[in-house]
């Protein structure tokens, strides 16, 4: 196995991978979602949370790929389920969102006081990382991806492996970056436009939840018909 074919292998699961999982994951749609998760948190902490969220994004991704096929199959549990229970999650925090009350500068200062390192790392993974930025369609994604980049000469699967891991890690690189500079994408919208369009950012996510779950609950349906 020449080193060409190998380079040739790296760069088709590259390209391949990060076709299938970025759109899914669309950091810039998840931008006003993390905006509105995160105010009254100063700039820093706003970072730190960024950064850990595109970590956490790699990382379920990374196991998603590698090891995916291989859990489901272990506890029984098809794509549908997982489908249809991460569509009721995303639905749920969509719909909270959708009806939270403009947080008041008090009660934003009052958050801000009360965020630990602790409570840093729990937000930034769930739910900013799961199930909001990446969900149950990039976790399926992953896992497709996984499978198909098995090959009979183990040369060619480390390469291709190689390749769908490093398309995993710069989507979370996309993602922290997205979110640390979110602020600032957003900042000419001013107040109300900001709030006009986080609401509707939340209205698209909970269809987008609401989408899923239907996908999940057609494909059992069709199990059994």
């Amino acid at each position: 196995m020449d080193l060409a074919a190998l380079v040739l292998s790296f760069g088709k699961s590259f390209l391949f991978a990060l076709a299938a999982i970025l759109p899914i994951v669309n950091p810039p749609a998840s931008a006003p979602v993390f905006v509105n998760l995160t105010q009254g948190h100063d700039g820093p902490t706003r970072a730190l949370l960024a950064r850990r969220v595109g970590f956490n994004v790699a990382l379920v991704l990374t196991g998603a790929m590698l090891i995916g096929t291989y859990v489901l199959e272990f506890f029984g549990v098809s794509l549908s389920i997982v489908r249809v229970a991460g569509g009721l999650i995303v639905a749920f925090a969509a719909w909270n969102m959708l009806h939270a009350p403009q947080m008041a500068d008090d009660h934003k200062a009052e958050v801000a006081q009360s965020l630990n390192k602790a409570n840093v790392r729990i937000q930034a993974f769930y739910p900013m990382a799961f199930p909001l930025t990446c969900g149950p369609g990039a976790i399926a994604a992953s896992i497709t991806v996984g499978a198909s980049l098995y090959s009979e000469r183990w040369p060619l699967t480390l390469a291709n492996f190689a390749g769908g891991v490093t398309a995993v890690l710069a989507a979370g690189l996309l993602v922290a970056l997205t979110f640390r500079y979110a602020g600032r994408l957003l900042r000419p919208l001013g107040e109300v436009g900001l709030m006009v369009f986080l609401r509707l950012s939340a209205f698209i996510l909970l269809c987008i939840g609401v989408q899923i779950l239907w996908t999940g609950v057609v494909e059992l349906i069709q199990t059994i018909s």
